[in-house]
């Protein structure tokens, strides 16, 4: 049986999901095959289970393929229905030590560590002591929702022993990587209210260990649009060059939807663009309300919520402004905010944003700036956009962004991500051939008195 030479598995919520890190995925596993790897694997969700959870999910029928070498697994459940919870974890893990077991060198990345981090370790760990050689090297990836989702609420609800696992595992991984400046931060400051509660010494592996690997974008997809393709794109959805404020993103509060809408409704540039909210979201539902009460606004709010991949660069270089009035929440802060990257590769017309989180690492002095839930602020910000900005103004901000947002794209993400891990592998390898090899000389070197008997 032949064997792959190297082999990434990545181990997220890949698509259908409506995420960034399921876009990350994709970009690093199509980066791969041109890096030395022959076989790259997604190792994900079944899509039944997916949509049990409630997740934003794209258009099933209009998923973009992957390239070949790219296989995307979705392990059935492991055991039946006395078994209330875990079983597909279960599959996914056993998934992965089949995978382990075979010898081929293995780079396993986690997106999203819960519960993706503990699906490499737990298997890592099965695999050695199941006693297959397993060549692997390990890289857990930490996302904002890693920290305000799960840590954060640890915290908040006096749960420090479920704090502590996370941290864990995700510090037993050969390297760990934040999505952002910001998502650093937080880890090493969450890490600090679980030593100072427990005694444990999280935060300075942390400071010491957690690295920055922003998210991958796959600029060929969103510059040098065609400009037909542009206009056909916004002919079928009744839209019209620069004749519309463009949301898309899920549809959440966080996401500072509300204020939009109502900062929307009190603008002059009302009577001049449309707002077009493109996505899906637990906040949809009350938004497609709020914006029927606008009385005779209604008509002026256009819902897409099956916008897939190809449209998606269309409709950013189309729009007159791209709004993001995005606000920490509870249970989400924006770490990075990929959709402000693509819009900045798309171009056409300016971003407004907030600098919550990282956004201010993904926009840099690129974007509209408002603070975060100031509706008069984004009311505002919207007429100068729509109704006053010079033309001049808007070109050197489009151009800028575009020069900013480049540094994020794929190619040059996958290898400052990759490159250590890889040749940090090969070196392991190496000297374990090497003492293999000396292992097999030594009763030679015993019998010619060269090593001590």
């Amino acid at each position: 049986m032949s064997y792959p030479e190297h082999r990434l598995v990545i181990v997220v919520r890949a698509d259908p999901v409506i995420c960034g890190h399921s876009g990350e995925a994709r970009n690093l596993a199509e980066v791969a095959l041109t890096r030395g790897f022959d076989d790259v694997r997604l190792l994900t969700w079944p899509i039944p289970t997916l949509e049990a959870a409630g997740l934003p999910l794209k258009p099933l029928d209009r998923l973009q393929p992957y390239s070949d070498g790219i296989t995307v697994e979705r392990p059935e459940a492991v055991g039946d229905y006395r078994v209330p919870d875990g079983r597909h974890l279960a599959g996914l893990t056993g998934r992965l030590v089949e995978l382990l077991a075979e010898p081929v060198p293995t780079t396993c990345l986690s997106m999203y560590l819960a519960p993706h981090a503990n699906v490499i370790m737990d298997a890592v760990i099965a695999a050695r002591a199941a006693g297959f050689v397993t060549d692997v090297h390990t890289i857990a990836k930490a996302v904002g929702s890693d920290v305000t989702n799960v840590i954060r609420s640890c915290l908040r609800e006096g749960r420090f022993g479920a704090a502590a696992v996370t941290l864990t595992t995700y510090l037993a991984h050969d390297e760990v990587v934040a999505v952002s400046e910001y998502t650093r931060e937080q880890i090493i400051l969450a890490a600090e209210d679980v030593d100072l509660h427990s005694g444990t010494r999280f935060a300075q592996q942390c400071r010491d260990r957690v690295a920055v690997s922003y998210p991958p974008i796959d600029a060929s997809a969103y510059v040098d649009l065609d400009p037909l393709a542009v206009d056909a794109a916004l002919a079928r959805r009744g839209l019209d060059r620069d004749g519309y404020v463009l949301f898309l993103s899920r549809v959440t509060r966080a996401k500072g939807i509300y204020d939009l809408v109502t900062a929307y409704a009190a603008s002059r540039s009302r009577d001049r663009v449309k707002l077009v909210i493109a996505g899906t979201g637990p906040a949809l539902a009350d938004v497609r309300e709020l914006a029927a009460g606008l009385g005779y606004m209604e008509d002026r709010v256009v819902f897409l919520d099956d916008v897939d991949d190809d449209e998606k660069p269309l409709l950013m270089r189309g729009c007159a402004t791209y709004a993001l009035p995005t606000k920490p929440e509870p249970d989400f802060v924006e770490t990075f905010g990929i959709a402000l990257t693509e819009k900045m590769l798309a171009g056409g017309g300016p971003v407004i944003t907030t600098l919550t989180g990282g956004t201010g690492e993904a926009v840099g002095d690129t974007a509209v700036i408002v603070e975060a839930g100031d509706v008069q602020a984004l009311t505002e910000a919207l007429d100068h956009v729509v109704l006053e900005m010079p033309e001049h103004e808007r070109r050197s901000l489009e151009v800028r962004g575009r020069d900013h947002a480049m540094a994020f794209d794929r190619v040059r993400i996958f290898d400052d991500l990759f490159r250590t891990g890889i040749q940090s592998q090969r070196a392991d390898r190496d000297r374990h051939l090497a003492s293999l090899r000396l292992h097999d000389e030594q009763p030679a070197r015993h019998a010619e008195g060269t090593l001590p008997r």
